[in-house]
């Protein structure tokens, strides 16, 4: 059974959790991993890239010289895309880069990237958050009794909590997630993940089967 350590919010160990097999005891299948990394990456792009063609640019009606006896090589038009000022030949256009990838993919990616995680040590289970007035300042001292101020921090959240938002959005490197809507790229993305008691507790209830 996975384990993963247990802090209060004063940085004080309590002993060690146990975690959900299902979700942090998974064989690790790089390869998947990659493809909906790469997957989410490509639904990101906005594909708005555009360039003139010959036919787009403007001028270059008039033939530039003779077609014979110049000594140089034919030349139909000055937007040609061998001159400077020509168009461009193959050059990129709007389009969409998204794709689908079925969800049992996505779903085995994200528990091999969680498992990942759990094996590095790198997972940390908080008691309690106490935010009394959704203030910056009680999320940063938490995280700083923990010494998770430096790198990039997930915190991961049983269910939406506005309060919870508003008090750690302005922290550096730190960003939030309810755990059912985790992605295998946030995870990755992240040097530690920090999990609320309450989290693991409703990730034991919601194993799903693949």
């Amino acid at each position: 059974m996975p384990t993963a350590k247990l802090f209060t919010p004063t940085g004080e160990e309590k002993g060690t959790i146990e975690l959900p097999e299902w979700a942090f005891g998974s064989k690790i299948r790089r390869h998947v991993m990659w493809e909906v990394v790469r997957n989410y990456l490509a639904n990101q792009r906005h594909g708005t890239a555009s360039v003139k063609n010959r036919a787009a640019v403007s001028g270059g009606g008039k033939k530039p010289w003779a077609q014979k006896k110049t000594g140089r090589a034919r030349a139909g038009t000055t937007r040609s895309p061998l001159w400077v000022g020509g168009g461009r030949a193959f050059g990129p256009h709007p389009r969409s880069y998204a794709f689908e990838l079925p969800k049992k993919v996505r779903r085995v990616a994200l528990r091999s990237a969680l498992t990942l995680k759990a094996r590095e040590s790198q997972i940390a289970v908080l008691s309690e958050l106490p935010i009394a007035d959704a203030k910056t300042r009680e999320v940063y001292s938490v995280l700083r009794n923990l010494g998770m101020v430096q790198g990039k921090t997930l915190l991961v959240l049983p269910e939406h909590d506005p309060l919870m938002l508003r008090a750690s959005r302005n922290i550096p490197k730190l960003r939030t997630a309810v755990f059912t809507n985790l992605n295998t790229y946030q995870v990755l993305n992240s040097d530690r993940l920090v999990l609320l008691e309450s989290t693991v507790v409703r990730m034991r209830d919601a194993e799903v089967k693949e």
